[in-house]
């Protein structure tokens, strides 16, 4: 059986696309940026991550001690929303790579179970994402 030549073996690897610019998120490896990366490449758009990640900082920089609603509710647009794609990500991410993310989304997390309050009614489709169950206004 022919063995195949190193250049026709370093095509079938995987390589990221160069094309979009890509924001560099900051407090985790190299590693894990790469692992990012891929997982955006096969699964989502360039930067969904990020996105994601500024979404979700921007809700907790609000100034206050509880965290306001908005008055319309879009999806898509919305911080949970945001969570929710970071949760998807993290389930695809290899084990480092994962760990590594979460340690960067602990503090984020802790800070709005602290400004948020329990929903006293969710329904069986937020079962399992608790960013869900809770309330931002009051």
């Amino acid at each position: 059986m022919p063995r195949k030549r190193p250049t026709a073996l370093r095509r079938e690897r995987w390589a990221p696309a160069r094309f979009p610019p890509f924001r560099r998120i900051a407090g985790v490896s190299s590693l894990t940026r790469a692992a990012i990366r891929r997982v955006e490449d096969e699964c989502y758009w360039p930067n969904a991550v990020w996105s994601s990640l500024e979404q979700y900082k921007l809700l907790l920089r609000q100034p206050g001690r509880y965290l306001n609603g908005d008055e319309s509710s879009s999806p898509g647009i919305e911080a949970e929303d945001g969570r929710d794609l970071i949760a998807s990500v993290l389930t695809r991410l290899p084990r480092g790579a994962r760990r590594d993310l979460e340690r960067l989304i602990a503090p984020l997390d802790k800070d709005f179970v602290r400004r948020t309050v329990p929903r006293l009614s969710w329904t069986d489709w937020a079962a399992g994402r608790w960013w869900y169950q809770r309330d931002r206004e009051l």
